[in-house]
């Protein structure tokens, strides 16, 4: 069969990523759809993939995701006739310590919030299931009985066969040897067997992905690194049925073969591959065997299983695995071409994620937008640093290390650090600044007191930080904190279109006189919130965008993308020409008067306005805006005099007790204000009508804009979901997002994000309350509820006002 001329989308990759996208645009979207593989199918890393199916992620979209993998795992033989090697063995996780329990408690719950069973049972119960485990040292086990296994290559095959079934068309030992391009769109991809004009491309090269996409001008930042378990002869007692085996704190796996086990791990000095481009001919190979760094995982294994100390090893795997610089798997549009999707970097998640995945990257490419919210592992998380490929190296060997290791709260990465400092980065060093990083920023997140060592002291429950952190939020609630957020990403609009594209582009209304600013939601075509951000008008024609650092990338594309054709207006990113000091308190204003000899009055300067003020001889962009709920303003300065208007502003407000505050102050103060974050509060599944945030949409205008059309279509009618407020009865609590709400003891929901609340005294959580009939006012009220944290059911009060007012000097709870 030769190579057409012309097809609709061309996947690129002939692993289980590819098979299984090029199987839902056939069958899902009838595409024209065509796979090209370099090798033969499953040739990559898939033949050598363990095979481990898990389905439980801190995500509810991600969850969602790989529990579609394992219904199409369970049905996919009835409709081609290949089997997969599914079995629903379900998973037991051990824990050996109380924090480890702690964060399997904590993941039982999750599974709940997200319609899930975790099971946590005792070690006898371990035993009863799994007699050949040493289970002395165990504190117990969670099991989901929903998880599994399967055949990479079995399942690879029978999806290449449903894709053919259903019109697709798969081509085998086809290279791609680069792409036509039409500025940032691809128009052809061309191969050894000629070219093939398309209109879409879907990268699902594994290995290869990152020198694929790089021939496109796109950066697909995942690192190769060796993976290594053994397969045993049959072991004596095992059952075929055995669930399959995580035992993190040995730092090890284990499932059933053929009456033997497969045995791997997760070291905490995993071997890099290469950081160039990985060789086209690696196809069903392997790398030697490495027993040496293979010891640490079998000795902990033979602890666990002392069975295997006698048993045959049939064969030791060690093969490349694609792995990323914050465990997450990649997916989605890439920001540098309007028409490439990539699927891509799944450390050893392949099979697992497999299914759904290909699903989304279907979706995505026929609908332009994701199918539902996977911030997570959307490709525009990353930035222009991840184009260092001994950057993404070092990071993703010390997240392929932290794969087992207990998941505190809170934890930072080590490795790569201080990538972008602020100029104020060693005057806050000199405060006892402890820094974490955000997107390659080191940023404050709390201030030690003097004498003590500025650092984190990781725990499940309240960490070293939790009074310190209370100071600086008393602090801002009752006289005046400074914080640097020149991390802030932030874009320049110019053009005489500039306000009709943003009119277009966000659902408040932006096309207000210069010297306003505006808080808005920019949405999708179903209504969901892609973007929180705040617009300023400096000029008619010229428009300052801020918006959070670890969205630099994500919101610069969409707004861009979504220019109308056609319209004279240019996006900039101008985030590292200029810094910001954040100015919040009562005494803001105190403050900023003794530094400026602008008028800084209300009437002069309102809330929700810009001016350019003069300090410290430079000219400053100030914007009376908050995100802790007091006055405040956020002032841009010119990068190189961040510093100098810095000291300024600490020598005035030394009177009112003015000092540098962290980001874990910002996150306890917004909380309490019930301010909503991207990411977690408000995120593309959800509307603002859902998420309490109608005030700041235009639909009375009449103006058009994007998202109108869903929102109009639900205008009237019930809501199915609501964001509320929650604290607990109890002070002790640590919310973190993800516990279960209960409405008179029945499921109702959980928890987006969780925090403490200084002012109130009270730990605080914000969660959509759910009913498929309406979630009114009336039904809100009568009823009790309570939290499940941590596995136990805590009773809670639910509000639908913020807990923190401080205009009408109310503070509830």
């Amino acid at each position: 069969m030769a190579l057409p001329s012309h097809a609709q989308v061309v996947v690129i990759g002939g692993g289980i990523i590819g098979c299984s996208t090029a199987y839902h645009l056939a069958r899902d979207h009838k595409a024209d759809v065509i796979l090209i593989e370099q090798g033969k199918l499953t040739s990559g890393s898939t033949w050598h993939a363990a095979g481990l199916v898990g389905q439980l992620r801190s995500s509810a979209s991600v969850t969602q995701v790989l529990k579609r993998s394992v219904e199409l795992y369970k049905t996919l033989k009835d409709e081609t006739g290949l089997d997969t090697g599914w079995k629903m063995t379900g998973c037991l996780r051990l824990a050996t310590n109380a924090d480890r329990w702690t964060e399997y408690r904590r993941l039982a719950t999750t599974a709940r919030s997200f319609g899930m069973e975790m099971e946590l049972i005792s070690p006898d119960e371990v035993k009863r299931m799994w007699p050949l485990l040493e289970v002395g040292d165990l504190v117990g086990a969670s099991f989901l009985p929903t998880d599994g296994q399967a055949s990479p290559s079995d399942i690879t095959q029978s999806l290449a066969k449903g894709a053919r079934m259903h019109g697709a068309k798969i081509f085998e030992g086809v290279t791609v040897t680069g792409f036509v391009m039409d500025g940032s769109r691809i128009t052809g991809v061309k191969t050894t067997d000629g070219d093939v004009a398309c209109e879409t491309v879907v990268n699902c090269g594994g290995q290869w992905a990152r020198q694929i996409g790089a021939m496109a001008g796109i950066n697909v930042p995942l690192q190769p690194v060796k993976h290594q378990y053994i397969v045993t002869e049959k072991l004596e007692g095992l059952s075929p049925d055995s669930a399959t085996i995580r035992d993190p704190d040995r730092l090890t796996y284990f499932k059933e073969e053929v009456g033997g086990l497969v045995m791997g791990g997760y070291e905490p000095n995993p071997i890099a591959w290469t950081t160039g481009d990985v060789p086209s001919d690696f196809q069903f190979k392997l790398f030697d065997d490495d027993w040496e760094h293979f010891e640490q995982h079998l000795t902990a294994a033979i602890a666990r299983i002392p069975a295997l100390e006698t048993a045959g090893v049939r064969q030791m795997i060690n093969g490349p695995e694609s792995f990323t610089p914050d465990g997450n798997f990649i997916l989605g549009a890439a920001p540098e071409c309007t028409n490439m999707f990539v699927g891509a970097g799944f450390n050893a998640f392949g099979i697992a994620s497999g299914g759904g995945a290909g699903w989304v990257l279907a979706e995505w490419a026929m609908a332009g937008e994701a199918p539902m919210d996977l911030w997570v592992v959307d490709i525009r998380r990353f930035s222009e640093m991840h184009r260092d490929r001994d950057w993404v190296r070092d990071r993703t060997l010390e997240a392929y290390g932290k794969h087992y290791t207990v998941g505190f709260p809170h934890e930072e990465y080590q490795s790569g650090r201080q990538r972008i400092v602020s100029p104020l980065y060693e005057r806050l060093k000199g405060h006892n600044a402890v820094f974490g990083a955000k997107l390659g920023w080191e940023r404050p997140n709390w201030f030690a007191p003097k004498g003590t060592e500025p650092r984190d002291i990781y725990s499940m429950g309240r960490q070293n930080w939790f009074g310190p952190v209370g100071e600086e939020h008393q602090l801002v609630r009752e006289q005046v904190g400074l914080f640097d957020q020149s991390s802030f990403a932030k874009y320049e609009l110019r053009g005489p279109d500039a306000a009709s594209a943003l009119s277009w582009i966000c659902a408040n209304s932006v096309d207000k006189a210069p010297g306003r600013l505006t808080y808005t939601q920019l949405l999708n075509t179903r209504g969901g919130i892609e973007c929180d951000l705040t617009v300023a008008r400096l000029a008619d024609d010229h428009f300052y965008i801020v918006t959070g650092t670890g969205f630099r990338t994500h919101d610069f594309a969409w707004i861009n993308e979504h220019i109308p054709a056609r319209a004279k207006a240019s996006l900039t990113d101008v985030t590292e020409a200029y810094g910001t000091l954040s100015l919040m308190g009562p005494r803001a204003r105190e403050v900023l008067a003794a530094v400026t000899g602008a008028d800084v009055s209300n009437a002069a300067f309102p809330f929700g306005h810009v001016r350019i003020l003069p300090i410290a001889g430079t000219e400053v962009r100030a914007l009376r805006v908050t995100y802790v709920g007091e006055l405040g303003w956020e002032l841009h300065i010119p990068l190189a005099k961040t510093g100098e208007v810095f000291d300024a502003l600490l020598t005035a407000g030394a009177p009112h007790g003015l000092r540098p505050v962290g980001y874990r102050a910002l996150e306890s103060l917004r909380l309490e204000k019930g301010y909503r974050a991207w990411g977690s509060d408000i995120t593309p599944n959800d509307t603002p009508f859902e998420a309490g945030l109608g005030w700041a949409v235009k639909l009375k205008s009449g103006t058009p804009f994007l998202g109108r059309e869903a929102l109009e279509k639900r205008a009237g009618k019930p809501l199915k979901k609501r964001l509320m407020t929650f604290t607990t009865e109890r002070e002790d609590v640590v919310l973190l997002g993800r516990e279960t709400i209960l409405r008179n003891g029945e499921f109702a929901g959980y928890l987006a994000s969780g925090g403490y609340g200084y002012t109130i005294g009270k730990p605080i959580g914000l969660g959509y309350v759910r009913n498929p009939d309406g979630v009114s006012d009336e039904w809100l009220s009568g009823a009790t509820y309570e939290l499940v944290v941590a596995n136990e059911v805590v009773k809670a009060v639910l509000y639908k006002e913020p807990l923190y007012d401080p205009s009408a000097a109310r503070v509830k709870a």
